[in-house]
């Protein structure tokens, strides 16, 4: 999403009002004028225009201990709607959400191997349209978002390499869906994605929150101060194509040796086809079922993926390390990925470490796009530009 403005806005413009009423509400005017430090007439006629452009709404009461209470406001974040995608190597997820997120209707896709964006935007749009539409929201829709492997341009809006879909490296993402919903589109790795999820759901905390997603490929997201890190040319948190010493697999990547070739969903569905392992759900129900060669296979990823994961978690530092995708949630897995992370990280790195799985399911990705949409949508340059005559 580009910049809303030209000119940056003031610290009284109505943006900025939301904006201190989304990081400190619900409040009272009077609160809100003590905050600001604006006349009671103008920051009434700034209320008003966030009201009649239903960014702001009442939200009960202040206790009182005589005379009459003060009303509280509150930014309304759940009567605008979210057009929410998750793409992958083998699934499309859509998802109306509100803008914290709560999932009002979603559907799944299955796609094939080497689906091509020619094939599945159309199919996209069209569910996108159709889910919008069952759901009465369509005309209440404030922007898309879509997740997607790989790195993204974000200034262009384009997709560049995703390591496990090369047929959608180049394309031009965010011009078809803007056409069609005439609403800003964002996008952003599915990682990163998940990553922002947790962290919202977490109510977003002064901490750092690295997500790492492990189901058909692996890759990590790190938000730091608020915002996802994707370093200097979005590669930040690519760890399933870490090259592992001693290791000649060849990866979906076409190179040898990564620790997705190793440890991913996908190189579990290989090692487990002599036992008729066919497709990652039949991991994860040869898992649930207490299959001993599955149960061996998932804590031997499991414990790759933390021995990589420990030196990120040296490196970043963070106070919580949220684990999501379908594998990665696999008890299993997971407490693999914990001991080898108490096993190898620096010892100051491990005080005040909490590593532990997402609780968001398949809701993760989802949470994570509403919240970017929030951001972008809420900012003050924003709203003001909303509310521009």
């Amino acid at each position: 999403m580009t910049n809303q403005s030209a000119n940056p806005p003031s610290a009284t413009s109505p943006g900025h009002v939301l904006a201190v009423l989304r990081a400190h509400g619900p409040m009272t005017r009077q609160e809100l004028q003590e905050r600001i430090g604006l006349s009671r007439v103008t920051l009434v006629e700034r209320l008003d225009a966030l009201r009649r452009q239903g960014f702001v709404r009442a939200s009960g009461h202040r206790d009182s201990s005589g005379g009459r209470r003060a009303e509280l406001l509150e930014v309304d974040d759940e009567t605008s709607a979210a057009l929410t995608v998750d793409l992958g190597q083998s699934h499309a997820a859509l998802a109306v959400t509100d803008l914290r997120g709560s999932v009002a209707a979603r559907e799944t896709h299955r796609l094939p191997v080497r689906h091509r964006p020619d094939d599945v935007v159309p199919m996209l749009l069209d569910a996108g349209r159709e889910l919008l539409s069952r759901t009465g929201r369509t005309g209440a829709l404030r922007a898309m978002a879509l997740s997607l492997p790989g790195q993204i341009d974000h200034e262009r809006g384009v997709t560049v390499a995703p390591p496990t879909m090369p047929d959608w490296n180049g394309r031009t993402l965010r011009d078809p869906f803007e056409d069609a919903f005439g609403v800003p589109v964002l996008l952003e790795n599915d990682a990163n994605a998940l990553a922002f999820g947790d962290y919202c759901a977490m109510g977003r905390p002064d901490s750092t929150v690295l997500g790492v997603k492990v189901g058909t490929g692996i890759g990590a997201g790190v938000v730091v101060s608020g915002r996802i890190h994707r370093g200097e040319s979005g590669t930040a948190g690519e760890m399933g194509h870490m090259r592992i010493e001693g290791s000649d697999r060849r990866c979906g990547c076409g190179r040898r040796g990564c620790v997705a070739a190793n440890a991913s969903g996908s190189a579990l569905v290989r090692d487990l086809r002599a036992v008729g392992v066919r497709s990652m759900d039949d991991v994860v129900r040869r898992v649930a079922d207490g299959r001993g060669d599955a149960v061996r296979a998932a804590a031997e990823a499991g414990h790759l993926v933390g021995t990589v994961l420990a030196t990120v978690v040296t490196i970043i530092n963070p106070r919580f390390v949220r684990v999501g995708g379908a594998v990665g949630i696999l008890p299993p897995f997971l407490e693999a990925v914990r001991k080898a992370v108490e096993e190898y990280a620096h010892a100051s790195a491990l005080r005040g470490l909490e590593v532990s799985g997402s609780e968001l399911g398949e809701d993760g990705a989802f949470v994570g796009l509403a919240g970017l949409v929030a951001d972008a949508t809420l900012s003050p340059a924003a709203v003001d530009a909303t509310l521009a005559p």
